[in-house]
């Protein structure tokens, strides 16, 4: 087998693997193909292209379609949920960059 046509089973664990069409992504979120397409409007998520052109999503981008769609359950405006959800992970990469920076001021170096 070719090195550029990998085994599909390669990809089950990589949260990044553009494995759901629209339909499928909007089956499993509970929601509308047209809920997806606005999420991508308001650049929230950036769905994949098969060769065909048709929308691909991976789980990472389900999690935080799923998150918007908490927010506009709750009475959010969808260009507000993004924006939340966006902020939200800006947030938690803040975080996560800050651990590590303290982390490495806390060990101890050798100057010696």
């Amino acid at each position: 087998m070719p090195a550029d046509h990998a085994p599909a089973t390669g990809n089950l664990d990589d949260d990044d693997y553009p494995a759901y069409t629209m339909g499928r992504a909007a089956d499993v979120l509970g929601t509308t193909p047209a809920f997806l397409r606005a999420i991508g409007e308001a650049d929230l998520i950036t769905p994949l292209r098969s060769e065909g052109g048709h929308r691909r999503y991976s789980r990472r981008q389900l999690r935080i379609a799923a998150r918007a769609r908490e927010l506009v359950d709750q009475g959010t405006p969808i260009e507000a949920a993004c924006r939340i959800v966006s902020l939200e992970d800006q947030l938690d990469d803040t975080r996560r960059l800050n651990q590590e920076m303290r982390r490495g001021l806390d060990e101890p170096t050798s100057d010696t």
